[in-house]
């Protein structure tokens, strides 16, 4: 269930001083494996100093190639991060998992005119995003909402700016930088007057399909709080909170009390306990049962399972719905046990 495959890099570009777009290529055998839908991510594995590190990032390329693209903003502290900025070289070899999410854009739906709100590096799913649309709805018109710091630290900016000059009457860019002033450009962050300048006087005649919405929380919040005054439904607006998957974990209250626990996973069952203060994932790993996970801070969907008996708490859900929390589904690595047993599924998801 959490099989990774090694995959070449067969290109590395600069994107910025502190980002870079890494390429890897599929091999003829793991094309049905690596298949994708635009707007998923793959998971990257790799040892530092004999501990195997996972971390998980967007594809920005469009689906439908032998071959697909990620970006990587450098973290100071970041363990993978640094190292994808500075040491990764082409020829290498990776340890990728399959593609996975649920932020997605189906060129097959009814959604022919999009608009996405993008900060720093939640810019890299709304790329495949934007690049699908284009190419597979000749009539559809996408709107680019970006912001960052300034142009130099923008990632994928002359990318962008060739979609724009291809599609001068269908892709329309505003951006927003906050530490330098250019010329069509807003000065600022993305708030709600932004938002508000976009949808209600920018492009006022305009009714958009699909609203995609990637990168920080705050922002996030403040352009989904912006689209509901506006009236735009729930089921056309699409979010992916983009934080760094290098930031730690909100700590769980300690629970007195221990849970039995039962986990399918792959077929198998496994019986253990645990202690209810403790993290779920963490003591299924605790098990060296191969579980499927990620980015273990509540960000990615690689860890959700189903919960068949018992109950939990979940301290972080920015991922899983309210009808999906009601049918069982709960993110692993942000759940701990309040029941003494409790039995859950990876497969049954």
């Amino acid at each position: 269930m959490s099989e990774f495959h090694p995959l070449k890099v067969v290109q590395l570009d600069r994107l910025t001083p502190n980002s870079v777009a890494i390429t890897f290529e599929v091999p003829d055998q793991l094309k049905p494996v690596f298949e994708f839908k635009a707007g998923q991510y793959i998971t990257i594995r790799h040892y530092f100093d004999g501990k195997e590190v996972r971390r998980a990032y967007s594809i920005s390329s469009a689906p439908g190639h032998d071959r697909f693209t990620i970006g990587v903003k450098k973290v100071p502290s970041g363990l993978f991060s640094v190292y994808a900025n500075t040491e990764i070289k082409v020829g290498d070899i990776m340890d990728v998992m399959p593609p996975e999410g649920r932020f997605v854009y189906d060129p097959g739906s009814n959604a022919n005119h999009i608009i996405a709100y993008a900060a720093g590096s939640g810019i890299t799913p709304i790329m495949s995003i934007l690049q699908t649309a284009l190419e597979s709805q000749p009539e559809s018109t996408v709107v680019l909402l970006y912001g960052n710091q300034n142009k130099e630290e923008t990632m994928f900016y002359k990318d962008i700016e060739e979609l724009s000059k291809l599609y001068t009457d269908r892709f329309f860019v505003q951006w927003v930088f906050s530490r330098s002033r250019e010329e069509d450009a807003l000065f600022g962050r993305i708030e709600a007057s932004t938002v508000n300048f976009i949808n209600r006087n920018k492009f006022k005649e305009r009714v958009f399909d699909a609203h995609y919405i990637c990168g920080p929380e705050s922002m996030i919040k403040t352009v989904n709080t912006c689209l509901v005054e506006k009236d735009i439904k729930a089921d056309r607006i699409f979010t992916e909170l983009f934080t760094s998957s290098e930031t730690a974990a909100v700590p769980l209250p300690t629970e007195d009390g221990s849970t039995e626990i039962s986990v399918t996973l792959d077929d198998e069952e496994f019986t253990f306990r645990m202690k209810k203060g403790q993290l779920l994932l963490d003591a299924v790993l605790d098990q060296d049962i191969d579980a499927p996970y990620s980015c273990q801070g509540g960000v990615c969907s690689t860890c959700i399972a189903k919960v068949t008996e018992g109950q939990v708490t979940m301290e972080q859900n920015q991922i899983l719905t309210d009808g999906e929390v009601e049918d069982g589904l709960i993110l692993t690595c942000q759940a701990h046990p309040t029941t003494d047993v409790l039995k859950i599924d990876y497969d049954d998801v």
